[in-house]
């Protein structure tokens, strides 16, 4: 790999789009394993850059200079102060809602244009998808105006918050009696936090785009609570968070994701080492024993056990060698460039994990036990819990995102299948800032065979993970002449028809698929979406949908997920068993297709 040239697949690209289906996916996942997506270096300098200058230098400038403790290469002075924590958190929202942060540039599918956020959600006339059928005033598919002044207003209030200097607290003076610099003024987060509750209600991309499950209940904390219990509050934010994240790695799935996840990291040079996360490259490419031990030891234990020891421990050393582990922890995943590339959010993990633990720790009055009412502490924690329980119980209620399964590899997703010609006819919607991913890499001047196999990349990248097993047996079984189709992966489609992906299949469920119709008008049979829901935790099966664009949700059924990770990702013992619970088929021509709708599908922004 070089700086500016990729690793491209070794294959002749004037015959290889010529080969069967499966021969392209085994041929691509194979070459997955040791460069990953093969991205030329100077795209993973693109984002480093982007995060020293616009994340780090801008965010912690505006931040020590509107607070007066600047410099803000004075770490030393600053690192502690409670209202530079509070406004990196503000930059950080500000940053995710504008499109600038996650799910930003090439390896989120964003080629040309790289930003997606912003281009969409302040452009009437663009696709927005409502969380709650039954809320007022949010019917209909269509961004309008209303809809961009709330989201410009949430930008604004974000920004005026940032850049007012802070008010004094006498919370905060009794603790910390040599403090100037006060608190970001609680009267100016009441606005941010009203917008991005009223735009999550109108669309709920924009909320999950904002990170509002986490960034929400801080602005709460930073707005309604004293001092004292705001710290101890946000630690519990944050240990819920990494808590959360780990339980959801229990089971079959997040083995999957760790060796996709080292084989496109640009700082894991080496080969064997990326091998090594297979059992027998390259005949067998299930995870090995390796990935298994990087997964739950250096994934599910760090994060359940290390934030427990740093909410409750009172040792400094201890605490010290805890707060280093998630840092560490926290950066490694930033250096494997992961394909919603959450970059800033975890550069503000690994630095709250430092502030919140070491500036505020629990033998100095920052325990648990040092908050002002412990029905107050019982609440909070309740509040916490709610989504990520419901969300494991009832993941098609609940977006993977408040549910804490980041990197679970437990996700909503889906492959779209177009007919030969008809991925063009997305190209006709109106009012879309982009065209396909597809139009976008020719556009840069990459001839269509390359663009193509760039493409087929991310479909190799989904059959490594264990829902693309079920999902390709489901084409496979449904569309007879699946080689001469145009398969997509879903996540990076999404992107270029909303603005924003982020793993989360609950935002290209059949909502979108509707929507995007109403505008294109597909004929029966020329857009044909396999998509399955997250596993539930107590559940052994995954239930999926068969959608037509023209004729909405045409079958539902469950498979085995023991049966899908059994498989290579190219399927060379055929499709997986799958179990039809439905079929529109089976219920006959006079089934109402609304009735099918009105019961399937996401129904909350959290």
């Amino acid at each position: 790999m070089g700086f500016k040239t990729g690793d491209f697949p070794p294959v002749d690209v004037e015959t290889f789009l010529d080969k069967p289906l499966r021969e392209r996916m085994k041929t691509l996942a194979l070459h997955w394993v040791e460069y990953g997506f093969g991205s030329p270096k100077m795209i993973h300098a693109t984002y480093v850059v982007k995060v020293l200058v616009l994340y780090l230098l801008a965010g912690t400038s505006l931040a020590t200079w509107t607070s007066g403790v600047g410099p803000f290469w004075d770490v030393s002075h600053w690192w502690n102060e409670p209202i530079v924590y509070q406004k990196l958190v503000l930059w950080t929202v500000f940053l995710e809602a504008l499109g600038l942060a996650g799910s930003w540039g090439p390896l989120a599918g964003k080629f040309k244009p790289m930003t997606g956020g912003v281009l969409f959600w302040a452009r009437p006339g663009t696709i927005r998808l409502r969380p709650w059928r039954r809320v007022p005033f949010t019917n209909g598919d269509r961004r309008t105006v209303v809809d961009v002044v709330l989201y410009v207003g949430l930008l604004a209030t974000l920004l005026v918050a940032i850049v007012l200097p802070g008010v004094p607290s006498a919370t905060l003076s009794a603790v910390l009696p040599e403090n100037t610099t006060g608190l970001v003024n609680p009267a100016l987060l009441i606005a941010p936090m009203v917008l991005l509750i009223l735009c999550g209600l109108r669309d709920k991309t924009i909320f999950l785009a904002a990170r509002g499950e986490q960034y929400l209940p801080a602005m709460v904390f930073f707005t309604f609570l004293p001092f004292v219990d705001m710290i101890i509050a946000l630690k519990l934010l944050i240990v819920s968070v990494w808590v959360g994240a780990g339980i959801s790695k229990f089971g079959l799935h997040f083995t999957n994701v760790v060796p996709p996840m080292v084989s496109n990291s640009p700082c894991v040079p080496s080969k064997w080492f990326k091998r090594a996360h297979y059992r027998d490259f390259p005949r067998d490419i299930r995870p090995s024993k390796v990935a298994s031990a990087m997964a739950h030891i250096g994934g599910t234990t760090v994060e359940i056990i290390t934030p427990l020891v740093l909410l409750f421990s009172t040792n400094p050393y201890v605490t010290i060698a805890a707060v280093a582990l998630m840092v560490l922890f926290h950066l490694f995943i930033t250096s494997t460039f992961p394909l919603a590339v959450p970059l800033e959010w975890n550069i503000l993990f690994a630095f709250a994990s430092v502030f919140l633990f070491l500036g505020f720790p629990a033998w100095a009055g920052y325990g648990v036990g040092h908050m002002s009412s412990p029905w107050l502490t019982l609440a909070i924690i309740a509040g916490l819990v709610f989504f990520p329980v419901l969300g494991n119980l009832r993941p098609d209620l609940v977006s993977f995102l408040p549910s804490m399964r980041q990197y679970a590899g437990n996700w909503a997703s889906a492959l779209w299948a177009f007919a030969p010609g008809a991925e063009e006819k997305l190209n006709s919607m109106a009012h879309r800032p982009t065209k396909n991913q597809i139009d976008q890499l020719q556009a840069m001047g990459y001839p269509y065979p390359v663009a193509e196999i760039t493409m087929q990349q991310t479909i190799a990248w989904r059959s490594m993970h264990s829902q693309g097993r079920g999902l390709f047996s489901l084409l496979i079984k449904h569309i007879p002449d699946l080689d001469r189709w145009t398969v997509r992966e879903a996540e990076f489609g999404c992107n270029s028809l909303i603005g924003f992906n982020f793993g989360e299949g609950h935002l290209h469920d059949e909502d979108l698929i509707r929507a995007v119709q109403s505008r294109v008008g597909f004929a029966p049979g020329e857009w044909i979406v396999v998509w399955v829901e997250s596993q539930a935790i107590h559940s052994k099966v995954q239930h999926y949908k068969v959608i037509d664009a023209a004729l909405g949700v045409i079958e539902r059924g469950t498979w085995r997920v023991s049966d899908a990770v059994r498989e290579q990702p190219w399927l060379p013992n055929g499709p997986i068993p799958t179990q039809v619970t439905w079929s529109a088929a089976a219920a006959g021509p006079t089934h109402d297709r609304r009735e099918e709708e009105s019961g399937s599908g996401q129904r909350t922004p959290a």
